[in-house]
């Protein structure tokens, strides 16, 4: 029998937080997640839904508060699920990513010994976004826009968002007031009427060239010129302004169709000396103060001089591959999709580096055929989705043996599952440094560096 019933009302101690910020109770070994608790601290709980392994409770008091709990800034913080720590400081913030890490690396991974570094965070870890994605809708015939409330599409509808540009807050709070004037009606999901779906303002951080882009459900769009001035008018420094088409009924927000209404095709920005040319749906790291951190570390770690050969397994448009040709004799880089092989190319053309070679493909398919023509790796780089490095992607790496292999992770969990595979395949983990790139979020990146055992 459980421990727990639903509606039981009862005191416990917060051990732990989960990995979307939940804390984490237990009673006689059976959890509790509890939103809004924080570890070390002593709570009253009202007991909502119990399972067979675990149960979920609603926070009613803090009878012991955490050292590091704060008052979290943002007004919609508890209804918008884009932040979940924010009532967490920020020393607090970086304390819980660490252990997230080397828990990860300890009990899935089982290396114990692996040195994991404290978390490389920001001195300033707000305003940080050079993208956002923001959704209009209606509440009652008012027109909101904002963020997605957590596990759900309806919109926190708000004015600010303190982890993105002010730009952008003037944008999304100027096209709000201003929509019924320019009888442009916000989509709705669930009707698949209206027509004004998301707008995504981008801004090169380097640069301050500022994108906006009205994703519509119509190309026909009569009130697109009104649109540009106003949009010029809440923020003159808007260097492009541009109008993609998604007709279709679905939750993505682009469609295949994009047009330049004002302005430049493309927005420009720099990471340490490597430019980049972003168009409005170029895969570009959001945080690019951090994502400088992240990838000095990789290159630190590929321990370059300037005689190896270097593969970026899931290379993108180019950014890590780009930010290692500048130290290695010569990079190649494979991704599954087409489009952002062409920018990894225009990018490479843009910074004038010939040391480069780009190709479409699955990795585990690519990769062996290179080697079958001669091209070899000293240095693998992998940065691979959540759900971690392709399995195949992983024994092609054990078949192919490259002598030390570097991995970029934005999930620790499975970071640590890879490892354990690249370990029982003959590699050894050197180190494993964290960072910060969503300051406020539960999410933390980690670099591993990995050796090919002698």
């Amino acid at each position: 029998m459980k421990p727990v019933q639903k509606n039981d009302r009862l005191s416990v101690y917060v051990e732990d937080l989960t990995h979307d910020g939940a804390g984490v109770a237990k009673v006689d070994g059976y959890p509790l997640f509890i939103q809004g608790a924080l570890p070390g601290e002593d709570v009253k709980v009202h007991v909502l839904k119990t399972l067979k392994s675990y149960g979920f409770a609603k926070l009613i008091e803090i009878e012991k508060e955490s050292p590091f709990r704060v008052k979290a800034p943002c007004p919609v913080f508890d209804t918008c699920g884009g932040c979940q720590i924010q009532h967490l400081s920020y020393e607090g913030q970086l304390a819980f990513k660490g252990n997230m890490v080397r828990n990860a690396i300890t009990r899935i991974g089982k290396l114990p010994d692996v040195p994991v570094h404290p978390v490389k965070g920001m001195d300033n870890p707000w305003r940080y976004r050079n993208k956002s994605q923001i959704p209009f809708g209606t509440d009652n015939g008012r027109v909101v826009a904002g963020f997605y409330e957590s596990r759900s599409h309806n919109i926190a509808d708000t004015d600010i968002c303190l982890i993105q540009t002010m730009e952008a807050d003037a944008i999304m709070s100027g096209l709000k007031q201003s929509l019924h004037e320019m009888g442009i009606e916000p989509y709705e999901e669930e009707t698949h009427r209206g027509q004004l779906r998301h707008v995504v303002v981008r801004k090169g951080r380097a640069t301050g060239e500022i994108m906006v882009t009205l994703v519509t459900k119509k190309k026909k769009f009569p009130q697109s010129e009104r649109a540009v001035e106003l949009i010029r008018s809440f923020v003159p420094e808007v260097t492009s302004i541009i109008q993609n088409v998604n007709p279709e009924k679905t939750n993505v927000i682009f469609g295949d169709e994009t047009l330049t209404l004002w302005g430049k095709d493309v927005i420009e920005d720099r990471i340490g000396d490597v430019r980049f040319e972003i168009s409005a749906r170029s895969f570009y790291q959001i945080n690019p103060e951090q994502t400088e951190v992240l990838y000095g570390q990789a290159l630190e770690y590929a321990q370059l001089t300037g005689d190896e050969t270097v593969i970026d397994a899931y290379c993108g448009i180019g950014t890590i591959s780009l930010f290692l040709a500048q130290k290695a004799k010569f990079v190649m880089g494979v991704e599954i999709v087409p489009q952002a092989i062409e920018d990894a190319k225009r990018n490479a053309e843009l910074n004038g580096f010939s040391n480069t070679l780009f190709e479409a493909g699955p990795a585990e398919q690519v990769i062996p055929r290179w080697y079958k023509e001669g091209k070899t790796a000293d240095v693998l780089v992998v940065d691979p989705p959540r759900k971690g490095c392709d399995e195949q992607l992983l024994q092609t790496i054990l078949k192919q043996r490259p002598g030390r292999v570097v991995y970029v992770s934005c999930n620790p969990a499975t970071l640590a599952r890879d490892l354990r595979i690249l370990e029982d395949g003959g590699y050894r983990t050197k180190e494993v440094q964290p960072v910060d790139m969503f300051p406020q979020t539960t999410h933390c990146e980690a670099v591993a560096w990995l050796e090919l055992a002698d």
